[in-house]
């Protein structure tokens, strides 16, 4: 199957594990993930009113644990600032890489484009604050690459 880009924008919260955290709820509960066990590629979770109904249940499953989910729930945790990643962490974009990658310290939409070669490698997801028009933090955006 190989692994698959996803992203998510959720309203900003100054707590960005707080904001994850209620992100992989949300995908959860609504079904918005590849479930293996459902055994048909291209049908979200959601499609299968048998899947799992608690995140263990999802990951007591062998086949998910080597494939994933191809979601924010294959990430286990926002890491700290200057904390190196590891398989399955966000780390939270800093400003430097904002101003290298976008020309600016605060995002808005707009620059999410140029933040796409900022996770080239699997199992990894990143973070960032976007802003509104006034500069004043209105979303969180969440992306990565997951699954295989």
């Amino acid at each position: 199957m190989g692994a698959s880009g996803w992203d998510y924008y959720v309203t900003y919260q100054p707590d960005f594990g707080a904001a994850f955290a209620d992100l992989q709820r949300r995908v959860f509960a609504e079904g918005d993930y590849y479930w293996a066990d459902g055994r048909e590629y291209g049908k979200s979770a959601a499609a299968f009113p048998d899947r799992p109904t608690s995140l263990d249940d999802l990951w007591g499953s062998e086949t998910v644990q080597e494939t994933g989910t191809h979601s924010i729930l294959d990430m286990s945790r926002v890491i700290a600032p200057g904390e190196k990643p590891e398989f399955g962490t966000v780390e939270p974009l800093s400003d430097a890489e904002a101003v290298a990658h976008a020309g600016v310290a605060k995002l808005t939409r707009a620059h999410v484009a140029g933040l796409d070669g900022l996770v080239a490698e699997r199992w990894l997801g990143r973070c960032a604050v976007l802003h509104d028009e006034a500069g004043e933090p209105s979303e969180l955006y969440f992306w990565g690459i997951s699954g295989d």
